[in-house]
């Protein structure tokens, strides 16, 4: 389903609700994509990736040219990016050298390959996100690829968020519930989550894996914690902070890195959040 068509059944459904007439129905061609005046969980889906695509296809648009060295991370959101850097490739030739955090979506889609060893110092690197507040402060590492992420996006000159509607936040912990991720040394895992806990308040989580015994193990060999926390917090003390316990690897606090948010709307536009003036 389209976003726009998804945005048209909408209206239909809120109109037959605030009518006193007898019980709306929709269209037979239309009503295979509801369920009684409401909509489907994959329509709901196949909204999301929609608004995906837009702010993948418009971030790249507006951020990548010919002769970069440009970093992708791996969430979901990044499909639609490298996608539409695929489509530059055959209209403008420009000359792409991607880092292997979606190696094989990269490969599939006949990009080039690089590491920080050839481009230590990227032109742009482009990321999903978990949550992005109004100050343009992230929660990432939903998929527990935080450090490498972190490192792509602390070598890039400029670094650009992608995510749907359902990010975006006024504070964070507002949209995003799971909390903030951790890496750890996995010897370290339970001081660090009692010092976290003891300091900052909340609940301090070793993530599990679901399809395997045991918890999830990184790239890096480590051990994710999630964080719930209670407040909102100074996030770049509070991020620093953590760093600091012996044994933290990295957070997921991503504070005064992103320069531009490219948010996929229900509508069918893209909003763009730049980040505040220092």
């Amino acid at each position: 389903m389209t976003l726009q068509r998804w945005v048209f059944l909408r209206k239909l459904t809120a109109a037959a609700a605030a009518s006193s007439s007898p019980p709306f129905s929709l269209p037979s061609s239309l009503s295979c994509c509801t369920h009684v005046l409401g909509f489907s969980q994959s329509a709901a889906a196949n909204m999301a990736e929609e608004a995906k695509k837009l702010a993948a296809y418009s971030a790249v648009d507006n951020n990548v040219q010919n002769n970069q060295a440009v970093g992708v991370g791996s969430g979901s959101t990044i499909v639609y990016a490298v996608d539409r850097l695929a489509q530059l490739l055959g209209e403008l030739k420009p000359m792409l050298s991607l880092l292997p955090q979606a190696r094989q979506l990269i490969l599939q889609h006949g990009l080039a390959l690089s590491d920080l060893e050839r481009h230590p110092e990227l032109d742009v690197a482009i990321d999903g996100a978990d949550e992005v507040d109004a100050q343009l402060t992230l929660i990432k590492g939903g998929g527990g690829c935080l450090t490498q992420e972190k490192i792509i996006a602390g070598n890039s000159k400029c670094f650009v968020v992608i995510a749907d509607y359902r990010k975006d936040s006024s504070v964070l912990g507002e949209q995003w519930k799971k909390g903030v991720p951790i890496e750890v040394i996995p010897m370290a895992y339970v001081p660090v989550s009692r010092v976290i806990a003891k300091r900052f308040g909340g609940e301090v989580n070793l993530r599990m894996a679901v399809s395997k015994a045991g918890p999830v193990v990184t790239d890096n060999s480590n051990f994710i914690l999630d964080w719930k926390f209670e407040d909102v917090q100074n996030w770049s003390e509070v991020n620093t902070a953590i760093k600091m316990i012996p044994g933290v690897v990295e957070t997921g606090l991503f504070v005064n890195m992103a320069e531009r948010a490219y948010f996929g709307m229900e509508d069918g536009s893209v909003k763009v959040r730049k980040a505040p003036a220092n």
